[in-house]
């Protein structure tokens, strides 16, 4: 590791929390990228100490203490997290063509900027591939003897990807309908309980139900182009950013938080060790959506269903 030199640029996600903002930056400083983009939204008019919230987290960057050219995208009024991380990647991939993805809350293993920046060179024409991720949520279980396996499912909690990929998303998701009328989720996903978890998810995104995202949508254009995701087997990924503070990881007990809230990564070893095919991995897929995807879903809809009734009873007292 002590001879790897990072080239790949890094795009780092900001907002209001300096807490997490500089544990990451401090990962990125260690890494060296000679190009940083920082991307920033701005604070909401509703929240009295947001303002300064963001100041002192676009300070943190101010601290760049290594050869470095720092491009900002910094907003002054608030777009929301659903719209500013898709446009600060469309000026990203405007500039560049590939990068390095991390949010203000996603701690890397020193080793993930070589795991990425070694794949994005390998895959780089690869249509098949349309990103790589850090996060590796088979909590322990192996799948192969390879550095890393393949996967229907992209998780944007530390990831990498190319202009190439980048340019076929589409926030508005203008082929739902007619991928729900020719039924091509059953192709995709197998198993009926995976094909209507995932049918109500794209129709709520579809509708504006659920607005406050972005990466339902990248998942869905990523199975509209049949590609698949790179993951690695050891975990390279710790979200740290669980808690009242957070935009979506909100909650603060129970079994998901315990399971995935500051999970613990450990080093890949280098130089990887390549599968020989490019086949997606139906066993790691099906554990993934059963623990992750579906679990924490089902917490998400309770939460949401208690606050209705405690809203319900507040407006009849």
């Amino acid at each position: 590791m002590s001879d790897f030199r990072l080239k790949t640029p890094v795009a780092f996600i900001i907002f209001k929390r300096p807490h997490t903002t500089e544990r990451v930056f401090e990962a990125i400083r260690q890494a060296k990228p000679p190009k940083l983009f920082v991307i920033a939204d701005g604070p909401r008019e509703d929240r009295a100490d947001e303002s300064e919230k963001c100041k002192a987290t676009r300070a943190i960057i101010d601290r760049v203490d290594w050869e470095c050219e720092v491009i900002k995208n910094y907003s002054e009024v608030n777009i929301g997290c659903a719209k500013r991380l898709p446009s600060g990647l469309d000026w990203v991939f405007n500039q560049v063509e590939e990068a390095i993805v991390l949010e203000d809350d996603c701690l890397p293993h020193s080793t993930f900027f070589q795991f990425c920046e070694t794949l994005l060179e390998r895959y780089r024409y690869d249509q098949r591939i349309c990103t790589i991720i850090g996060q590796n949520v088979q909590l322990g279980r192996k799948r192969t003897d390879y550095s890393y396996y393949f996967s229907i499912y992209n998780r944007c909690w530390g990831w990498a990807t190319w202009r190439r990929a980048w340019q076929n998303f589409d926030f508005d998701m203008k082929l739902w309908p007619e991928i729900k009328e020719s039924r091509f989720l059953d192709d995709i996903l197998i198993d009926s309980k995976s094909v209507k978890f995932w049918q109500q998810i794209f129709q709520d995104t579809y509708d504006g139900r659920i607005n406050t995202v972005w990466d339902y949508q990248w998942t869905f254009n990523c199975w509209l182009q049949n590609q698949l995701s790179i993951v690695p087997n050891n975990n390279l990924i710790s979200n740290i950013g669980f808690g009242n503070n957070a935009t979506h990881t909100k909650h603060t007990k129970g079994r998901f938080v315990k399971t995935y809230a500051n999970m613990p990564t450990e080093p890949i070893s280098f130089p990887l060790k390549h599968p020989p095919y490019i086949i997606r991995d139906l066993k790691s897929d099906r554990f993934m959506q059963k623990t992750f995807f579906e679990y924490g879903n089902l917490l998400t809809t309770i939460k949401s269903v208690i606050k209705k009734r405690i809203m319900k009873t507040e407006s009849k007292t």
